[in-house]
């Protein structure tokens, strides 16, 4: 038991408040009530949710109940969670619809039997002006101001409503109806999750723990993922685009995704580590087996045969001049690293329309490399590595192979 905590409270976990509270509580026997709430803003769920799904999953294994919150009421208020800005007012079809789709995707992670799935608005649509003003007198608007989101931007002088206010007490206030033990969060939940469990205090119940999650970084190594980035891996992608997208990330987040989406021991990892440290083992052969890995999970072992098959018959017996539309040559006959601006690269070979396009394609990681031998590469606006037999793929579209201009024609 004690080895099963262990790692149940290091490996995956970001922080924990309060870790002895959390042990003692464990250590009970009592089933614990698991907070996780989640905003349907947004119909998928991607990798990066994932890392705090199996978390829940291993908490339920241990006997202990999840309590999925759709925020509902939320949704129509707009939490930035780290945006520039705040999110669009949903109808309640959309809330809906986007919530249907989620819930299907949540469970293909955490078990079903175990979690209790409520609304919001079972107790927000009771609210009256009264309720608000007692729920805002609990706290300052120093109090509030003191997130970290909210102070970058009220010192860049970007707008702040005050609705957005409200979202970390109306959060806070659902663990209270629920009573929650502990809840669930990445780092960027960490104030909203303290209110809740000062808010508790207040009214009289025990705080909950709170147990906040690293954020999975994207396909293109620099952001967290994100949808509206464009470099996430949708839980329900298809396997072989789940499979390309994982060999895509770099080489630096093979072990995070190891660690966070994975089951391998950890004594295994300690020897991947060392031996990528010490380059005794490949990258790439690293790569194939967490994308196996993850497809599996996510659809089975014969579906991650089949796109590890796909993958070695498209990108590494180099198939993809198949898809190859035209070439861009190099005055060069070996590797070369373009020190220019990339942006405008871009679009004087026809791989994007203007400047714009191109920054906005390389902030979503949709521009990379294409080696011989099948490994990828994210371009960014700074510089670039390429030589001929290399091919630039921009999007699904528009995909050109690099050639020595100096032998072409």
């Amino acid at each position: 038991m004690k080895q099963k905590l262990s790692s149940l409270l290091r490996r995956g976990v970001a922080e924990i408040i309060v870790e002895e509270e959390l042990v003692r509580l464990l250590e009970s026997g009592r089933k614990l009530c698991l907070k996780q709430g989640f905003d349907p803003s947004y119909p998928d769920i991607h990798l990066g949710h994932v890392v705090g799904l199996r978390k829940l999953r291993q908490f339920q294994e241990l006997g202990h109940q999840v309590i999925l919150i759709v925020g509902d009421w939320t949704a129509q208020i707009g939490d930035p969670s780290g945006e520039s800005q705040t999110r669009p007012m949903l109808s309640p079809e959309e809330v809906r619809a986007n919530a249907e789709t989620y819930l299907k995707q949540f469970f293909k992670v955490v078990d079903r039997e175990r979690t209790k799935v409520v609304w919001q608005s079972e107790w927000f649509s009771r609210f009256n002006l009264s309720d608000v003003i007692a729920l805002t007198r609990r706290f300052t608007v120093a109090q509030m101001m003191a997130r970290e989101d909210f102070a970058k931007r009220q010192a860049a002088g970007r707008p702040i409503a005050l609705t957005e206010l409200l979202y970390p007490l109306l959060q806070a206030y659902d663990s209270v109806v629920i009573e929650a033990d502990v809840e669930f969060g990445g780092t960027d939940q960490k104030f909203n999750c303290l209110v809740g469990r000062e808010l508790q205090q207040m009214m009289g119940q025990p705080p909950q723990q709170v147990f906040l999650v690293p954020l999975l970084l994207g396909t293109g190594g620099s952001q967290k993922m994100s949808k509206s980035l464009g470099n996430y891996i949708a839980v329900d992608e298809p396997a072989n685009d789940m499979y390309g997208k994982v060999m895509s990330i770099p080489d630096d987040l093979i072990m995070d995704y190891f660690e966070l989406l994975t089951d391998v021991p950890d004594q295994e990892l300690k020897e991947f580590r060392a031996g990528l440290s010490a380059r005794s083992i490949n990258p790439m052969e690293l790569k194939k087996r967490l994308a196996w890995k993850i497809v599996a999970q996510f659809h089975s072992q014969d579906a991650a045969h089949g796109a590890e098959a796909y993958f070695a018959s498209v990108f590494q017996k180099r198939e993809l001049h198949k898809e190859v539309h035209a070439t861009i040559g190099i005055k060069v006959s070996a590797e070369v690293i373009l020190r220019r601006d990339m942006p405008k690269w871009l679009v004087d070979n026809n791989l994007a329309n203007s400047i714009s396009e191109a920054k906005r394609l390389l902030a979503q990681g949709a521009v990379q490399i294409i080696h011989a031998d099948g490994t990828r590469h994210i371009l960014t606006d700074e510089e670039a590595r390429i030589k001929p037999g290399d091919v630039i793929k921009v999007g699904k579209r528009r995909i050109k192979r690099i050639v020595n201009a100096d032998k072409r024609g």
